[in-house]
């Protein structure tokens, strides 16, 4: 099975493989969305949110450079290839941000689940991946 991870996990995923995230990931196949990669990226360059900051320079850079050239290991599907399906998503499920329903859509397109950190565990993705089935976890960090 494949699993979706949001900026902060795929940040640690990237960074540490701490025994948490290991254990949650278990062997699955790791994916994000576009607009998590992207906040992500944010992120780094700037050195702030979902706590970048709290890297040392050598694990910022390393990041930074799998940011750029992100490994083939993490699948990122295209946006072309979800749109529709998004588009569908919010205009079902009222409350479901663009980021969510993109969560939603390549967790549904990869027949995966998707795991978040608690601290982006936001109601839109928990309504809306329980009304269409797909499996989803928040992991404490």
């Amino acid at each position: 099975m494949t699993i979706v991870l949001d900026d902060h996990l795929l940040r640690d995923w990237m960074t540490s493989r701490d025994v948490p995230l290991g254990k949650a990931i278990a062997g699955e196949e790791v994916a994000s969305t576009n607009l998590w990669y992207v906040r992500l990226c944010k992120s780094a360059a700037r050195a702030t949110g979902v706590d970048t900051r709290r890297l040392n320079s050598t694990e910022r850079r390393a990041l930074v450079a799998g940011l750029i050239a992100l490994p083939g290991d993490i699948v990122v599907v295209p946006m072309r290839d979800l749109a529709w399906r998004m588009g569908e998503l919010a205009a079902d499920h009222t409350g479901l941000s663009a980021l969510g329903a993109e969560a939603v859509a390549a967790a549904i397109h990869l027949e995966a689940r998707i795991l978040v950190s608690a601290t982006d565990n936001g109601p839109g993705i928990r309504g809306c991946r329980a009304r269409v089935g797909i499996a989803h976890d928040a992991l404490p960090r």
